[in-house]
């Protein structure tokens, strides 16, 4: 197989779309040819249809897919769900851990910048009481935490905003410039609310990255805009990116560039496939398919989500090159899922 390394010694925006597709096609399709080795199932499933064509993302949930021995998984990761809901079961050998963590790394310091910011999560630490068994929420915390230092957390057990805390770390770094991070629907709910309601106005030089749970933030009419409008009203901070990632993926995430536009890596790419006969689109909405080069232990590298979506351009984005594409959301009939979508205040 094609030595991974090499991407990471590219740069992540840099490549135009077409010598990007040169390196990522081969790799892809080797990536392909690995899992058909390793795993059974996936063979099964590859001898019936086109290799080209991608998983769904549900399969995770119902199978347990594994290019790797047992006894190499050092850590099982889960996607969220409501109560009642099956979850996707993710299972990461060394190999893949250390490159899904070395490209998030990667990716979010072509963003903030390579010096590791005093960091605030706008979450409890109980999300992280299981490290062998992550959910989508604990393994997005700990992914993110490799960016920062100081980890502090905004929410106590209870899931309610903890002013001394909040207090101290303002006290502590103030002056400096720092890293939030959450996720989009908790951070609307449980910090901005919060601190609107105790009359609480921040004054922060930093940067704030967050992602999943808009389908609810649009049911109550708030849009990246707005949410990032509030944000900048209690906490000051003006540079916020959205990104849309999965724990079926983890490290290969999209982020979202001052333009305002998610963005395909080197590390991935995307797809918008005609839900109704699978055929590739060259514009309008569809189906996202993501790709990723990084899973090794698993066959994620060719996924189909549940998430309408649709590519905006290529390379002609003022942020960055290669593919930029906006994400609409669940399609329907598809089960709420998203790290932000599974607390639910009892």
């Amino acid at each position: 197989m094609m030595d991974v390394e090499k991407l990471f010694s590219l740069p992540l925006y840099g490549l135009t779309q077409g010598e990007k597709e040169e390196l990522f096609v081969l790799m892809l399709n080797e990536l392909t040819e690995h899992h058909r080795e390793r795993c059974a199932l996936y063979r099964q499933i590859t001898d019936k249809i086109p290799a080209e064509y991608p998983l769904p993302v549900r399969l995770f949930k119902e199978y347990d897919l594994l290019s790797v021995p047992e006894e190499a998984v050092i850590k099982t990761m889960t996607s969220s769900g409501t109560t009642g809901q099956a979850v996707s079961k993710i299972y990461l050998d060394r190999e893949t851990s250390l490159r899904q963590s070395k490209a998030l790394s990667k990716i979010v310091s072509d963003f903030i910048g390579k010096t590791r910011l005093p960091m605030l999560v706008v979450d409890s630490n109980a999300v992280l009481k299981n490290r062998n068994m992550f959910s989508a929420r604990g393994a997005g915390i700990l992914g993110f935490s490799m960016l920062g230092r100081g980890m502090t957390y905004a929410l106590d057990e209870k899931m309610e905003l903890d002013l001394p805390v909040l207090n101290q770390f303002y006290e502590k770094y103030q002056g400096q410039r720092v890293l939030l991070f959450g996720f989009t629907l908790m951070i609307w709910q449980y910090f901005v609310k919060a601190l609107e309601s105790a009359g609480v106005k921040l004054d922060l030089d930093g940067v704030l990255i967050h992602g999943g749970g808009w389908k609810k933030l649009k049911d109550e009419a708030v849009d990246n805009d707005l949410f990032k409008a509030r944000i900048e009203e209690v906490t000051g901070i003006k540079e916020v990116y959205n990104y849309y990632g999965m724990v079926e993926q983890t490290g290969s995430i999209f982020m979202e560039c001052p333009a305002g536009h998610l963005h395909a890596s080197v590390f991935s790419d995307v797809i918008i496939r005609d839900p109704l006969d699978m055929s590739v689109k060259s514009g309008g909405k569809g189906l996202i398919q993501c790709n990723s080069l990084l899973p090794v232990s698993y066959p994620g590298h060719r996924l189909l989500t549940e998430d309408e979506g649709e590519i905006l351009g290529i390379d002609d984005c003022p942020g960055r090159r290669g593919k930029y594409f906006n994400v609409y959301g669940r399609i329907k009939g598809a089960e709420i899922r998203g790290c932000s979508d599974t607390y639910e205040r009892r």
